[in-house]
């Protein structure tokens, strides 16, 4: 049911995207506009890991580059029964993480060096576990291919701010269905991205839970990195806000308009999943005691989890 839903509303996105050409393009524009989605789709299917990673400038890591992260994401992978999936980091300092890649056989994990530098060991895992979930649910591909079909709508309709449309027979009334069609195909194409999103966070935020088997490690890493996410800026979502729904927290204020749902809900549903689970288990055999906190040991934590220190 979950996979029908989605099949609909991303042939709602491909619709409203020709609906967009036909209006400012006429007949010729709908089915310019056909060809270059199926071309974006078929193009991101085969690429949509690259086009991800190529938009943060991520650094692929391993076990001799950044051996405690590299670490832990094999651990849980392992928890989780998938493929070994490829590690990136990305030296920003907004705090966030995500998931890409086609299949589980071809999947990506990237976090930024802003969210390792602030979060334990066991936030830092259930942080991964929860990338991991979306691996496992496969909500990778659909992520990154709404990402770019919004974001391609929300260029179209900036390109119809200085272009009329195609049909010529009333000229005013076609400059008029031109301006509706920018203001509300981009608003429209951000109500269907939310749709898709918010139902894949919650449950990649319970698959995330049990894989790492510590459903609190998530909530506070949630907690902390919220409110960081909001204040310090995000260079590739600001330059394409369709990306958003791609991370693990929103990188904007309003709930309404927010890809994910509201932080306060999914830390709630986490600890009530927590209540119905016995104590975590160790990350990789170490015992949780030996997390390592910003606090009292920072420079140990750059050199663990980002031994640039960037």
């Amino acid at each position: 049911m979950n996979g029908m839903k989605t099949v609909m509303l991303l042939s709602a996105l491909t619709a409203l995207f020709m609906a967009l050409g036909y209006t400012l393009g006429g007949s010729g524009g709908a089915v310019i506009a056909l060809l270059v989605a199926a071309g974006m789709n078929l193009f991101t299917f085969w690429n949509a890991d690259k086009i991800v990673l190529s938009m943060h400038h991520a650094r692929e890591v391993d076990a001799s580059t950044a051996p405690e992260f590299y670490g832990i994401v094999a651990e849980l992978a392992r928890r989780a029964k998938l493929p070994m999936p490829r590690v990136y980091l990305i030296d920003e300092p907004h705090p966030n993480a995500f998931a890409t890649g086609r299949d589980p056989d071809h999947a990506a994990v990237a976090a930024t060096t802003g969210l390792l530098s602030m979060l334990s060991r066991d936030e830092v895992a259930g942080v991964m576990a929860h990338e991991l979930g979306h691996v496992r649910n496969r909500d990778t591909l659909i992520m990154t291919m709404v990402a770019t079909i919004a974001g391609a709508i929300a260029m179209l309709a900036n390109f119809g701010l200085f272009f009329r449309g195609g049909n010529n027979e009333n000229g005013n009334s076609n400059l008029i269905a031109s301006l509706l069609a920018v203001i509300v195909a981009p608003f429209a194409a951000m109500i269907v991205q939310m749709a898709i999103s918010r139902t894949r966070e919650y449950g990649a935020d319970a698959a995330g839970a049990e894989i790492s088997g510590n459903p609190r490690a998530l909530a506070t890493a949630l907690a902390k990195i919220s409110g960081r996410a909001e204040m310090i800026p995000n260079p590739v979502a600001e330059r394409n806000p369709a990306a958003a729904q791609l991370y693990i927290v929103p990188v904007h204020v309003s709930e309404l308009f927010s890809t994910h749902p509201a932080t306060e809900k999914r830390i709630a549903a986490l600890e009530d999943l927590a209540q119905d689970m016995g104590p975590p288990p160790p990350v990789m055999g170490t015992p949780r005691t030996s997390a390592l906190s910003p606090v009292d040991a920072p420079s140990r934590r750059r050199s663990a989890l980002d031994p640039h220190g960037r």
